[in-house]
């Protein structure tokens, strides 16, 4: 059968995916290396993410500010596991201005800084620094800082959403007067994210602590969020830190006790960024492309009316009037009244995984009916109804498809999830070719034997399991 998307999943999964993301018109490569430039549509679809996350983020207390795109360089000496853990991929500004040599524009040499600037990779450091002036007793405390910004990480092998030198987050950076407060908020903040991926993205999350080879450089505990990917690959999709007290001994982060003593705060960190978009797009698509939930739908019903030449008028007015019917309903509606032919109208929303696909022709018109079809079913869900049912019960339509996709990655993450007793089966059904994560006993993994096996086959230790700590999930990964 043809597809719009070639190759297949089951062909060629990574190519799948880049053809996946020029059908659907969400981004493409920048000039600038490593770096990708995303496109209207697939922008609507983050700022749909970004805005129900903030939501959520902002009900926990947090507070959103803005903070420098430059650090200076001796905030990350200030913090050496810090700065080991991100010193590989820092960008650094070394001059701060051009000139005219040699017929071409390059940095004056006069221009070199005193002081270089890292380009923030991540802003625990310059948040830090902050924060030491301004929490100045146990009232100051909790202090609870997000933005919403870019970052930079120098990338060696890009792939877009998933891997990029520049890319967009949130961070959070809070700080508490007792370590209980601030793991307790780690925690917290990781269940958050794992209710919003759940809730809005339709994606179950592997929840659970990074083991101490995996963690965050300078974080007593790492928090994080694994997603399966159609081909069994393992997708970090969020992770939340314990720092402790070293970024606030590092940046004097001290406040005045309620025993009128002069304490460290303990702090924490947490964030997100577009690669959930990554997440997004391989957890639902298809071989047709783009299939997303109707919450992060730029558009969750396009009305497309089937139209001749006799008949255009008359069936685009009673397409707008039916997309104004339904936007006083509350839906994010396209109407298509493009001059294109209905079948590439259609190509073209399925492609870009609009939840629900209305279609109007002259019969559909006369009868006061339409045609809809559900993007996650396919065909098997092409129905005519009655216009007026459909406006009442589209909400209800949109709900049912958010529930059922989430229902359907969990019935497939239930086939690509292994117990492996040890070492010897973990390499038994790795080299029989089954994918997904595999459980294994984590004192099973602390010898030279896996470490053998991480170099074969590119697994890497996930997280250890919330449930039972004593095990570990091992996979590939992107």
């Amino acid at each position: 059968m043809k597809t719009a998307i070639t190759p297949t999943r089951s062909e060629n999964f990574s190519e799948w995916y880049q053809n996946l993301i020029t059908a659907a018109d969400l981004a493409e490569n920048a000039p600038v290396r490593g770096c990708m430039t995303v496109k209207p549509y697939g922008w609507a679809i983050w700022e749909l993410m970004r805005d129900a996350l903030d939501k959520r983020i902002k009900a926990c207390g947090a507070q959103n500010a803005q903070f420098p795109l430059l650090i200076p360089l001796n905030f990350f000496n200030r913090e050496a596991e810090h700065v080991a853990g991100f010193a590989k991929e820092a960008a650094v500004v070394t001059h701060y201005r051009l000139k005219m040599i040699d017929g071409t524009l390059q940095p004056d040499p006069d221009s070199k800084l005193t002081e270089p600037y890292v380009i923030r990779p991540t802003s625990e450091t310059i948040i830090g620094d902050a924060m030491s002036r301004w929490v100045q007793s146990y009232r100051d405390l909790p202090m609870k800082l997000n933005q919403w910004v870019n970052v930079m990480r120098w990338e060696m092998r890009p792939r877009l959403f998933l891997r990029t030198s520049e890319f967009y987050w949130q961070e959070g950076h809070n700080a508490f007067a007792t370590h209980d407060a601030a793991n307790a908020d780690a925690r917290k903040m990781h269940k958050v994210y794992g209710d919003y991926m759940r809730e809005i993205l339709a994606i179950p999350s592997i929840m659970g602590e990074k083991t101490p080879e995996e963690r965050f450089a300078g974080a007593d505990h790492t928090y994080t969020l694994e997603h399966i990917m159609q081909d069994g690959r393992a997708l970090q999709a969020g992770t939340s830190h314990d720092l402790g007290q070293h970024f606030s001994k590092s940046f004097g982060i001290q406040f005045l006790d309620t025993d009128g003593v002069l304490k460290h705060a303990w702090t924490t960190s947490w964030g997100v960024s577009t690669r959930m978009m990554g997440s997004l797009f391989m957890t639902h698509s298809d071989d047709d492309g783009l299939v997303l939930p109707p919450a992060v739908a730029p558009y969750q019903v396009v009305i497309i009316p089937i139209t001749r030449e006799d008949t255009a008028d008359a069936l685009n007015a009673y397409a707008e009037k039916l997309g104004a019917r339904l936007r006083d309903a509350g839906v994010r509606v396209l109407v298509d009244t493009s001059d294109m032919r209905s079948a590439d109208k259609m190509w073209k929303w399925i492609k870009r995984g609009v939840p629900l696909r209305a279609e109007i022709g002259a019969r559909e018109m006369d009868e006061n009916n339409i045609t809809v079809t559900r993007r996650d079913l396919g065909k098997s869900s092409k129905q005519t109804m009655a216009t007026d049912a459909f406006v009442a019960d589209v909400n209800n339509m949109l709900t049912q498809i958010q529930h059922d996709m989430y229902d359907a990655v969990v019935a497939r993450n239930k086939t690509m999830i292994h117990d492996v007793a040890d070492l010897g089966a973990l390499e038994s059904a790795l080299d029989g070719g089954k994918i997904g994560f595999f459980r294994i006993k984590y004192d099973l993994t602390q010898n030279e034997q896996f470490e053998s096996l991480m170099e074969k086959y590119k697994i890497s230790r996930r997280c250890l399991d919330d449930a039972d700590p004593t095990y570990v999930y091992v996979a590939k990964s992107y």
